[in-house]
């Protein structure tokens, strides 16, 4: 069997919509991870719930976040965590121009270590 027949038995990926996913989970988990912590703060404080709540989503969001950090902190490597993070995780919106020069990259390396970030991320949560 050819490689060429070998890919084709697996199903092409939007890459696309995988980024788009990945994208807004990461965002997401920018708020996981502060309502994680004010969670623990409140718990410390004594206080059961600060806020109303609208939803009881505590136990989908503690699993959630952690899965996503797990996925940081083990499906990349070094340079590749450090793309996801500048450029999904941080407070403030950064090109990716910027990102690739700050680590000393050219064009042709980010944009493959970009995706093979994203691949990684979604393989780990599943999503692919």
């Amino acid at each position: 069997m050819s490689a060429q027949e070998q890919m084709s038995m697996f199903p092409r990926i939007d890459e696309r919509a995988v980024r788009q996913v990945v994208a807004k989970e990461l965002k997401a988990y920018k708020a996981l991870r502060v309502a994680e912590q004010n969670r623990k703060e409140q718990q410390e404080k004594g206080i059961e719930q600060l806020f109303p709540r609208l939803q009881a989503s505590d136990t989908k969001n503690i699993l959630k976040a952690r899965q996503i950090e797990r996925a940081l902190q083990y499906s990349l490597d070094e340079v590749e965590r450090q793309i996801i993070e500048e450029k999904y995780l941080s407070t403030s919106r950064v090109k990716d121009i910027n990102i690739y020069l700050d680590l000393g990259m050219t064009k042709d390396q980010y944009y493959p270590k970009k995706k093979d970030a994203i691949l990684q991320i979604a393989t780990a949560l599943g999503i692919i």
